[in-house]
């Protein structure tokens, strides 16, 4: 059997899921859906004697975010392809298939979004084994859904006649735009599928068809991956060579238009986890179909989702309500509106609201912080650090700052000293001094930060030496 590479699309803009899921930090980093992570739970179907290693095509912001969390799980021989700036589906498989045609030529490439719910992942790699010999037969094969319901948000598959010598693979006669109401209960009746948006793809193949149909992506895609350089593990795609390739999807690219499409039906739990009504769709409910995430009571309250990240969501005579509430946001929405959450979210952008886009928790490579509370030449934050990571040597210009460790240890650069800061024990930093925060441990280091000064922007750093080569 052909080597089946994995290959992760991990992009977005994080606004369906607002407010848990923001620009800065979308849901493929949250666990919106399990114990682990959406990037993780996808990276760990792509692990078996089926696959080889993974590849992940990511956003250059989000790059010390995914090295962390595949780390965290074990995997640390994936490789990270950065783009410059999203460019949809299209350019990324492009690259993708370039890449894994380096390697070996004959492979196909297993395209999975990065936040997607799969339940039974044994289900779902039978059926990934199932499509393997066709694909390796030149097959573009895509995994269809058979729907629940007349649902208005996922594309739709019209499948035809068997592909012959592969049971269970249908040729694609048509692929259909998300529809209305009315559409979406015929194409339930009609037995369409959804599309999932998962591809398993013949290397070869797909070169071939975006030289044939889409040939400045693939000019593009190739030219990015030739002027790429290496940093640190990342591979970073070159910006101006990629910025030549249309923003395009791959179903319009090319699954639209190639005669070699094909679907395979699969069922094996797949949510695309798009809208809370779908989270509330695959959660255990109570006995009132509610479902409760985090700090929630819900009274005489029918068929809501109630989500709290810090605050209690309570209710009270409500039905069919989405709740979320975060440190910094409520979303209060009728569970049938919720795919208006992105259009409300670009309405928080115009009005230049910071949490449209911003998460409260900034990820940094060697963890996260946030802020507590800020006033007239003062603010105060509290600093995870992670096990074995250090901040870049630094000072700044115009603050001094004070650490106070709550739990872990602390390794400090002060000037010429090395001090060892343990719990409920602090240190002073004098405006202009360089130093260097590290966590020694093997458990992450709580800190609370206090700053002071005349100015106290994130870009009063001066770095000095960085780890991370920011």
């Amino acid at each position: 059997m052909a080597r089946v590479i994995p290959v992760i699309l991990s992009g977005g803009t994080g606004t369906r899921l607002w407010p848990v899921s923001r620009q800065s930090f979308p849901k493929q980093f949250l666990r919106i859906a399990g114990d682990r992570t959406m990037l993780q739970a996808a990276a760990l179907r792509g692990r078996g004697s089926l696959f080889g290693p993974l590849t992940v095509i990511a956003n250059v912001e989000h790059r010390f975010a995914i090295a962390e969390q595949l780390r965290a799980i074990g995997i640390e021989d994936a490789r990270i392809i950065l783009e410059p700036f999203g460019r949809n589906t299209a350019p990324a498989v492009a690259v993708a298939a370039l890449a894994a045609a380096e390697a070996d030529p004959d492979a196909l490439i297993l395209v999975m979004p990065s936040d997607h719910v799969i339940a039974d992942a044994a289900a779902f790699h039978a059926a990934v084994a199932a499509g393997a010999e066709a694909a390796a037969g030149g097959a573009m094969v895509l995994f269809g859904i058979p729907p629940t319901r007349p649902e208005t948000g996922y594309g739709y598959i019209r499948s035809g006649a068997p592909l012959p010598g592969h049971p269970g693979i249908l040729a694609v006669e048509a692929f259909i735009e998300k529809p209305d109401g009315p559409k979406a209960q015929a194409y339930l009746a009609a037995g369409y599928l959804w599309n999932s948006g998962i591809f398993l793809l013949p290397v070869r193949g797909v070169i071939e068809a975006l030289g044939a149909f889409a040939p400045v992506v693939l000019d593009a895609a190739r030219a990015a991956l030739a002027g790429a350089r290496n940093d640190l593990d990342f591979t970073r795609l070159d910006a101006e060579a990629f910025a030549a390739s249309p923003s395009i999807s791959i179903d319009y690219a090319v699954m639209e238009k190639t005669p070699r499409a094909a679907v395979l039906p699969g069922d094996f739990g797949w949510s695309d986890a798009g809208t809370w009504s779908s989270l509330w769709e695959i959660a255990a409910h109570d006995d009132d179909g509610n479902v409760v995430v985090g700090e929630g009571v819900a009274l005489n309250t029918r068929n809501s989702y109630l989500r709290s990240e810090g605050p209690l969501v309570a209710t009270v005579g409500v039905e069919n309500l989405v709740v979320v509430a975060t440190g910094d946001a409520v979303l209060v929405a009728a569970r049938s509106a919720d795919q208006d959450v992105s259009k409300l979210v670009e309405l928080l952008k115009q009005n230049g609201t910071r949490a449209a886009t911003l998460s409260p928790w900034v990820h940094r490579p060697w963890g996260f912080y946030q802020s507590l509370h800020a006033g007239e030449r003062f603010q105060v934050k509290q600093i995870t650090v992670n096990p074995g990571a250090r901040l870049s040597l630094q000072k700044h210009r115009h603050r001094a700052e004070h650490w106070v460790v709550v739990n872990g240890t602390a390794r400090v650069t002060r000037d010429d000293e090395i001090l060892t800061v343990r719990e409920n024990e602090s240190v002073f930093l004098p405006l202009g001094c360089v130093h260097r925060l590290e966590n020694p441990g093997e458990t992450p280091l709580n800190l609370i930060e206090v700053q002071s000064g005349s100015y106290l922007g994130e870009d009063d750093i001066i770095r000095i030496e960085d780890d991370f080569q920011r």
